[in-house]
């Protein structure tokens, strides 16, 4: 990606689009998890994905059946940490685990922190706590083993032998015992249990802390916090901050941006992710730099960047990439195309991933490309799902969702000439939610639309019957059932909207997207809304 200093994030897989790998690792013994916990939408869809791949039958469908119904009456009463509970049991059920005491124990467990992206040369305090009251008894002799670990080095390819497949990512290894500590409540919602360690002399990094807890001499399972550790953090923060004070205002987001992500990974408001933190900073830095010798960085610039601005409502500084074609001059319009993310995914998704199939094809058909945050990975932009009213959380949440994706639909047509009647927007998976909701409710805004394995309501087509649509969806789909769109085409069709559908035979939820997306962009292309 073209910034003025290299900028790296750690890669994904294409499964982070989905929510399913992400919320899996979230539900797995001793995972090297984040403050923030996974959303329960996210652990929701993992969830029912997994139990239609395994389209449970006899004992075990009952079973789930009763999980279900456990999950729904929680969420109903608000008791999310109970919901939580019920998610993981089923998760374990369909692993064909016993859902013991012990497991009810350890998926209980979290540990949490004023920080976890560190100054390491401060000292550090975390604490154990529970997200919900297991059912288990337990002695007052509840003891904690605490350690550092980071991953192994990779091996080399030869190591593993000519032809041998991957095996995974290297293993977890220790880099600092804290020993065994003692006084360790059973109730730690009640009374969370304080750690103060010394990371003085820890290289930066990428670590996991660990605590294994134990019953006596009985191992009850161990948790774990990701923890990013980086010397002189808290000396850049303010250096940035100070530069941002007296930068100009079109920049001055994009220097603020790392210290306002890390405050609220710090809160525990988002996941760190693929946040690469010493990458960041230094982006940042380069842009101060640029700026204090007169220059605006991202001026005349085409290729793939990432801009920043910051949210009203939320006050927060939103990231959202940008692609600009080789051929642009600001003496002609340009088309647009917005691209919508997945449940689980970043504004990174549409530009690194799906092979970068995207950007090659927004180069190819000259068109200006943005692709949002939405507020959060979970934010659905704007859409609501289910039966059940959200509650103020999500609704805000909702609500700052759907106005990032229009606030960068505002920044791109006041920092570009975009031709207002070329303006297209096209997601997967939760992003293709997001683009009926907003086909619907901005019905005059958008040239054309191209949602992937999404689902919406019926009820709205007559709101954007005059938009051109190309839907796309795999018959085979685990995540978001064909009938969704198969409901929405059908819809569109009887109202006389021009639809092209295309169905994939065994497609699943990802692999439609790359084969069509040329389709899609050719779709693109040939539609501009009529002038009025």
């Amino acid at each position: 990606m073209m910034r003025p200093a290299v900028r790296c994030r750690r890669p994904l897989t294409l499964a982070l689009l989905l929510p399913l790998a992400v919320a899996m690792m979230a539900l797995l013994p001793a995972p090297a998890g984040a403050q923030a916990l996974p959303g329960l939408s996210s652990l929701r869809v993992a969830y029912n994905t997994r139990k239609a791949t395994a389209n449970p039958q006899g004992e075990l469908k009952a079973q789930l059946d009763a999980v279900d119904k456990a999950i729904a009456a929680a969420t109903r009463a608000g008791d999310i940490g109970e919901a939580r509970r019920q998610i993981a049991k089923g998760m374990a059920l369909l692993s064909g685990d016993a859902w013991t005491p012990a497991l009810d124990y350890r998926n209980s467990l979290v540990i949490r922190s004023a920080r976890t992206v560190v100054d390491s040369a401060e000292p550090y305090a975390a604490r154990l706590e529970q997200i919900y009251k297991p059912a288990i008894d337990l002695t007052p002799a509840m003891t904690a083993r605490v350690s550092l670990l980071k991953r192994a080095p990779a091996a080399p390819p030869a190591a593993a032998g000519a032809g041998a497949s991957p095996q995974g990512p290297p293993p977890m290894v220790t880099v600092r015992d804290f020993g065994r500590m003692d006084g360790v409540a059973r109730d730690l919602r009640e009374s969370p249990f304080p750690m103060e360690l010394d990371l003085s002399a820890v290289p930066d990094g990428v670590y996991a802390l660990e605590a294994e807890l134990f019953d006596g001499e009985t191992s009850l399972g161990t948790v774990r916090l990701a923890l990013v550790l980086q010397k002189g953090l808290d000396a850049r923060l303010r250096a940035l901050e100070a530069g941002a004070a007296a930068a100009p205002e079109a920049v001055r987001a994009d220097i603020r941006y790392p210290g306002d992500y890390i405050r609220n990974v710090n809160r525990g408001r988002v996941g760190r992710g693929t946040f690469d933190v010493g990458a960041e900073l230094t982006a940042a830095e380069a842009v101060l730099a640029a700026v204090k010798t007169g220059k605006d960085p991202f001026m005349g610039r085409t290729g793939s960047m990432e801009r920043h601005y910051v949210l009203q409502g939320a006050d927060e500084v939103m990231p959202y990439r940008v692609f600009v074609p080789t051929g642009y001059t600001s003496g002609a319009p340009a088309p647009l195309v917005i691209a919508l993310h997945g449940l689980g995914g970043n504004e990174d998704a549409f530009f690194d991933f799906y092979d970068r199939a995207p950007v090659t094809l927004a180069e190819q058909h000259g068109f200006l490309m943005a692709a949002p945050l939405g507020y959060r990975v979970d934010g659905f932009y704007g859409a609501t799902m289910g039966s059940v009213p959200p509650d103020a959380a999500t609704r805000r949440r909702l609500d700052l969702s759907e106005k990032d994706v229009m606030e960068v639909v505002r920044l791109m047509r006041a920092h570009y000439n975009v031709d207002p009647g070329r303006i297209s927007l096209i997601g997967h998976s939760m992003g293709a939610i997001g683009t009926w909701h907003l086909g619907a409710k901005y019905p005059e805004l958008w040239a054309a639309l191209g949602p992937f394995s999404g689902t919406g309501s019926p009820d709205s087509a007559a709101r954007m019957k005059a938009i051109p649509q190309i839907v796309v969806h795999g018959d085979a789909d685990p995540t978001v059932n064909v009938s969704g769109s198969r409901a929405m085409v059908a819809e569109l069709k009887r109202l006389g909207a021009e639809v092209t559908y295309i169905e994939v035979p065994g497609g699943n939820h990802t692999d439609v997207v790359v084969p069509n997306l040329p389709k899609v962009f050719e779709f693109l292309a040939a539609h501009r809304r009529p002038k009025t």
